[in-house]
């Protein structure tokens, strides 16, 4: 079954559809979008220097992405405003990417496919790689949701609870960095944090618990994944846009008929 290129792509948008929903949550309530930004432009770097190194795309744009997030977690706090400090980190991290990749030699690299992502392209060791990030991504999330949940909500309670945010801000950070790491081939840098955010945002009027907003935020990635390939596949349009253009759509259709219910009730 793995042999048909389809099947393995859906696999691939559901399992990153599953990695992201959980983390998604955490951006969207912590208004950390640019943060994510910064991280997945980072991963194009990663590429580069794996290719010029000669090890797995994987690992590069792991290292790459969790070293951009911790730059960004340390330089936090310290005189910078922060949408300036992600603004600078963001664009220069892709544009030293894209620069490193015009640098090597003897290697056949379709950019495109790691900037907007190449979902049909992936294989039987990518699905393996983005399933296995998934499983890392949601047992981490499971072990700390309690302490991630609090140090998002109110840190003055987390610390008065035992619960250092600066140590769940890590956690979060290394979530991301896996995420980017995972999702990269499917939806490509540039794509990656819609697939965070607009899963998340769409769930959001939906939820009455952060718990059901993380479950139903990974229901509507997947439903974005499945349904964007198929429109791919019968109109001939790039895949990850596409993906991410049915997330659009489904975030638009769920805060229009909550808007309508809150006026019914109002009424």
């Amino acid at each position: 079954m793995l042999d048909d290129f389809l099947v393995r792509a859906m696999l691939a948008g559901v399992g990153v559809a599953v990695a992201a929903a959980p983390l998604g949550c955490f951006v969207v309530w912590r208004r950390m979008a640019y943060f994510g930004d910064a991280t997945a432009h980072a991963a194009i770097l990663g590429v580069a220097l794996s290719l010029a190194l000669s090890t797995s795309i994987f690992t590069g744009a792991l290292a790459v992405a969790l070293v951009m997030a911790m730059t960004v977690s340390s330089l936090s706090g310290r005189g910078y405003a922060m949408d300036t400090l992600l603004g600078v980190l963001a664009h220069s991290a892709l544009a030293f990417g894209l620069v490193a990749v015009s640098f090597l030699q003897g290697v056949r690299l379709d950019l495109g496919a790691y900037l907007f992502g190449d979902i049909l392209a992936v294989s039987r060791s990518d699905l393996a790689v983005i399933w296995g990030g998934a499983a890392l991504i949601l047992t981490l999330t499971v072990w700390r949701w309690s302490p991630l949940l609090t140090a998002t909500l109110n840190p003055d309670l987390a610390y008065a609870n035992g619960i250092d945010p600066k140590r769940e801000q890590l956690v979060l950070t290394l979530g991301l960095a896996i995420v980017v790491a995972v999702a990269i081939k499917v939806v490509g840098a540039l794509l990656i944090v819609a697939l965070l955010i607009i899963p998340a945002a769409s769930a959001r009027p939906l939820a009455r618990t952060p718990e059901a907003m993380a479950l139903i935020a990974a229901g509507l990635g997947g439903f974005a994944a499945l349904a964007g390939l198929r429109l791919s596949f019968n109109y001939d349009t790039p895949s990850g846009p596409t993906i991410v253009c049915v997330a659009a759509v489904v975030f638009a259709l769920t805060n229009t008929i909550a808007r309508l219910n809150n006026l019914r009730s109002q009424n």
